[in-house]
């Protein structure tokens, strides 16, 4: 493949670093997204070892008027791909969940990324390139108790992806959602303690009563599995492969 230049949100750790680990080694140029500034910056310093492009901006999903500039901040970098990744957690049940918390999870997953793509379409249009690939989640097909603002995002990143593809079908651009089950990233570890809290269980009950027990396979999904299949979907075997849910389940939905 061609080496394209690829903006990842939530890059720093994670999922995001993950994804970007494997496609600077591919050869691809990166932008490293974060709103730690720090972080972001370190991370490009440890992607820059592979010999691409890589450069780190620190940005905050939620900031309309900054997601609007990003284009001109970044001048002669034209973004090939955008793999909106930011995401928070936050377990609760409903009557105890903060207001102001249940509308940053909606404003990041969900808006932040509806942002990031509104500010890159148009050179996409201009190149007749591009992919946006949305990380979603196995809670983009299915729902968990005490994750409502969490489920209610990433079922509505799914809607989103569904109407930009039919906005975008007379270009070469093609927009989908991965919707992997669980993955072992610090954010889903905290999620074990939270989870262990709200259900009066131990962490091992959490992990096997709860995370691993309607998968078949019994594993949790690892981050090489997203980043070759975001590969897929950036190449020309993938062109016609739009409004899907990409889902990494290890057999979840099949019951």
């Amino acid at each position: 493949m061609t080496p394209k230049t690829i903006l990842i949100t939530g890059a720093a750790s994670g999922i995001g670093f993950g994804i970007a680990t494997y496609m600077a080694q591919q050869g691809h140029n990166i932008v490293v997204a974060d709103i730690n500034k720090d972080a972001a910056h370190k991370a490009a310093e440890a992607l820059s070892q592979y010999g691409t492009d890589t450069r780190a901006i620190a940005i905050n999903v939620t900031d309309a008027e900054a997601i609007a500039a990003l284009p001109a901040l970044l001048g002669n970098t034209k973004i090939d791909v955008l793999v909106n990744n930011a995401g928070i957690q936050h377990v609760s049940a409903l009557e105890d969940f903060p207001a102001d918390k249940w509308q940053l999870l909606i404003n990041v997953m969900l808006v932040g990324p509806a942002l990031l793509t509104q500010a890159f379409l148009p050179q996409m249009k201009a190149q007749n390139y591009g992919r946006i690939i949305n990380v979603g989640s196995i809670h983009s097909i299915v729902a968990s108790p005490f994750k409502s603002a969490y489920v209610a995002a990433k079922h509505g990143l799914v809607g989103f992806t569904k109407t930009v593809a039919l906005e975008t079908g007379d270009y070469n651009i093609t927009i989908n959602t991965l919707c992997p089950a669980y993955v072992k990233t610090p954010l889903v570890e905290a999620q074990i303690g939270d989870q262990a809290k709200a259900n009066n269980m131990s962490e091992e009950e959490v992990v096997n009563n709860i995370f691993l027990a309607p998968m078949p396979k019994k594993a949790f999904i690892e981050i090489d599995e997203l980043a070759t299949t975001a590969e897929f979907l950036m190449s020309d075997a993938a062109k016609n492969m739009t409004a899907q849910n990409v889902v990494l389940d290890g057999g979840w939905t099949a019951r």
